[in-house]
């Protein structure tokens, strides 16, 4: 017998990945804004933090011509779409989802390493997203992706 490729989700189910659908739109907000003011040069509002523009003007905020943050509204945006699939029930979703967090948390600790040990200096922006990543992860872990 084929395997259906929906499930009636449980309420808990239906709560995490609703949760992590926010979490992810929060995430893309934040990564679309810092895409645009690196594609058009302009600098964020970062208050009174140096480390902020240090590590948004690094030579590590790019990948070639593409700004780390693109990448970002990327991974953001699918996490959006596979939670959002998820939270209606559909069983594939959740392992996509898990798979693209899972990148997303690999490539996070990364560029802390970077912020830490390279640039020995932080970005709130970064911090944020960040934040939003172990959340992302936290909610997987916590919601397996078995039946």
């Amino acid at each position: 017998m084929a395997r259906s490729t929906t499930s009636t989700p449980s309420r808990f189910r239906t709560i995490v990945y609703t949760i992590a659908a926010i979490a992810a739109l929060v995430g893309l907000a934040e990564a679309t804004y810092l895409t645009v003011l690196a594609l058009t040069g302009a600098t964020a509002v970062c208050g009174d933090s140096a480390g902020c523009f240090e590590v948004l003007g690094s030579k590590y905020a790019k990948i070639g011509n593409f700004p780390i943050a693109s990448f970002g509204t990327l991974a953001y945006f699918a996490a959006f779409t596979f939670a959002t699939f998820a939270a209606f029930g559909y069983v594939k979703a959740r392992k996509i989802f898990a798979g693209v967090v899972g990148g997303m948390f690999l490539f996070t600790l990364w560029l802390l390493f970077v912020q830490a040990f390279l640039l020995h200096a932080f970005c709130r922006y970064c911090l944020f997203s960040a934040a939003l990543v172990f959340l992302l992860a936290g909610l997987v872990v916590a919601t397996p992706t078995s039946d």
